[in-house]
């Protein structure tokens, strides 16, 4: 079996520096980096991830704790993660809390059990116990596309964050609506007590004011960040005496269950009502009409987690940081206009 000095030996560099290269303590030029690493492979050499936990009190491993993994949204964070953490040469263990805080620190102790050096959690909504334990055990933590409330003793966030922008997006789709003549655009917002869907109302709402537009109360309806319920919540808005001409979802899934509403009553879209969704996925391009989106950079916002948990680990004491990252505008044709670029501009 080859031995850490056998590939030092066939990349002509030092014990030290390999295992800098493979343990990213410390950089390494590229093209050492590289002799190291063709050694590696040429030699068929695997570290003993054990024996280094056993001295260095790490792992190189991450835990993942994130709902409704089927979702192409969260996929595709998921690749974000999966792609960051092996660059960095870190495992990934991954768990799915079902958005239910019972079950949300039932995995997230059990991914701390197995000695994650860090986690990254998609929080539910109601994530005290989540915060309790993380608190309490001090494990090095990332949220993850959903904010959580309560700052820190220097009034910054507790925890290192990363998400998506959330209020100027949906207030652009709904300005984008009013600015097609529509003056009664309903809302299909996410689950209460998400911050990403109390950020998604409060730009719904600013988009109003902004397009000179009242709020009504009765066109804001909850449809569970699920298809089932949002299409519930679609049936009770088509049931007003005066229903909505647009509608926007606030996610990929609920826009499923709108649509679903919609074909059930005999709607045409843009005939009948105009449609916008928060969040864009593959075949969105694929409906008759074409879905107008907010596409979220789910990789990007996976693979950012990834890099602050690890400056988190390096610097345990940096304060915390709330990252977010823009989204883009894809212009397409449920909004009622006719055959626009496709181009995906930042919002």
């Amino acid at each position: 079996m080859a031995t850490m000095a056998d590939v030092a030996r066939s990349a002509g560099v030092s014990v030290a520096t390999v295992s800098h290269v493979l343990n990213g303590t410390r950089p390494v030029l590229p093209h050492t980096r590289q002799a190291v690493l063709d050694a590696v492979e040429e030699l068929g050499y695997t570290t003993n991830t054990l024996a280094r936990s056993l001295v260095t009190a790490r792992t190189r491993s991450i835990g993942l704790a994130v709902s409704a993994i089927s979702n192409p949204y969260f996929t595709e964070i998921l690749q974000g993660v999966e792609a960051a953490a092996l660059e960095a040469g870190y495992s990934l263990l991954i768990a799915d809390p079902h958005d239910d805080p019972e079950h949300e620190r039932k995995v997230v102790r059990l991914l701390h059990e197995r000695r994650v050096d860090g986690l990254i959690v998609a929080p539910s909504a109601e994530p005290r116990g989540l915060l309790a334990y993380l608190g309490r055990h001090d494990v090095p933590a990332v949220f993850l596309d959903r904010l959580v409330d309560g700052p820190g003793t220097d009034g910054g966030p507790r925890f290192d964050q990363v998400c998506a922008d959330n209020a100027e997006p949906m207030s652009r789709l709904v300005t984008h609506l009013a600015g097609l003549g529509h003056r009664r655009i309903g809302l299909v917002a996410g689950r209460p007590g998400l911050s990403t869907t109390s950020e998604r109302i409060s730009g719904y709402r600013s988009g109003l004011a902004f397009a000179g537009l009242a709020y009504d109360g009765r066109l804001l309806v909850h449809g569970a960040s699920e298809s089932a319920g949002a299409e519930q919540a679609t049936e009770a808005l088509l049931s007003l005496g005066v229903p909505p001409t647009a509608l926007v979802t606030g996610n990929n899934a609920m826009t499923i269950g709108v649509l679903r509403a919609l074909r059930a009553h005999g709607l045409s879209v843009p005939d009948d009502i105009a449609l916008c969704c928060f969040d864009d996925f593959a075949w969105a391009d694929l409906f008759s009409p074409r879905l107008t989106a907010i596409a979220q950079p789910g990789r990007d916002i996976g693979a950012r987690a990834v890099h602050v948990l690890l400056e988190r680990l390096a610097e345990p004491d940096r304060p915390a940081r709330t990252v977010r990252l823009p989204c883009a505008f894809v212009h397409r044709t449920s909004c009622g206009c006719p055959s626009p670029s496709e181009e995906g501009t930042p919002s």
